[in-house]
């Protein structure tokens, strides 16, 4: 069986206390779906605002405002006001038969996980990472290798036919829009004041165009 997951590079920083998170193993991967825990959720947004939390140019005539002094409009500072939102992730895919797993890479974004359907569309090679790991993605006729490492000549790999990658991502749709359902509700809870804002930023960052954004 082929599991495929919408994933976070996540971890737990020392000392944080704007609003509650869950206890992440070190640069471990957490998968994004309507299951998680409210901690869970308050981990992921944590994560997706970290990745963005990019001091703003000090040029008076910069784009995008100061930072804010509130401690929790801080932190959201870059989340909110950049264009261009990154999340350190991607699409996580397991063959559950062999073990074999296919993680994001170096140059991967949860951001770009519709790149994935290129694929689809005959595009030939997807590539998302570099040395000393380079997963990439390649398709030939109508089948998908998924090559965990593309610098070694023996590198495991993970084969599935075209049709099941396009059900496969249709599930991850899904399941980003579960979580993004959960974090509306999460962010009306946690972040009241920032509420709207944040889950329009969160469905930019996730690619679900015409998503709720409260």
């Amino acid at each position: 069986m082929i599991v495929m997951q919408p994933v976070l590079e996540t971890y737990t920083p020392d000392g944080f206390d704007l609003w509650p998170v869950a206890e992440i193993e070190p640069f471990g991967f957490l998968p994004l779906s309507g299951g998680l825990s409210p901690a869970e959720v308050g981990t992921a947004v944590m994560r997706i605002a970290d990745c963005n939390d990019i001091e703003p140019d000090a040029a008076p005539d910069a784009a995008r405002p100061s930072r804010p002094t509130d401690a929790q409009a801080s932190f959201l500072h870059g989340l909110l006001t950049f264009d261009t939102l990154f999340a350190a992730g991607g699409l996580r895919v397991t063959d559950t038969s062999t073990g074999v797993t296919f993680q994001p890479g170096c140059c991967d974004g949860l951001e770009d996980w519709r790149d994935w359907h290129q694929l689809l569309g005959g595009g030939a090679l997807l590539g998302f990472g570099h040395e000393p790991v380079s997963p990439v993605a390649e398709r030939t006729g109508d089948r998908v290798r998924l090559t965990i490492n593309a610098e070694q000549s023996d590198s495991p790999v993970i084969e599935l036919p075209v049709t099941e990658l396009r059900h496969l991502l249709t599930g991850v749709e899904h399941d980003l829009g579960d979580f993004l359902a959960l974090a509306a509700d999460w962010a009306s809870r946690h972040v009241p004041d920032h509420c709207a804002p944040v889950v329009a930023a969160l469905s930019r960052v996730l690619d679900l165009p015409g998503q709720p954004e409260s």
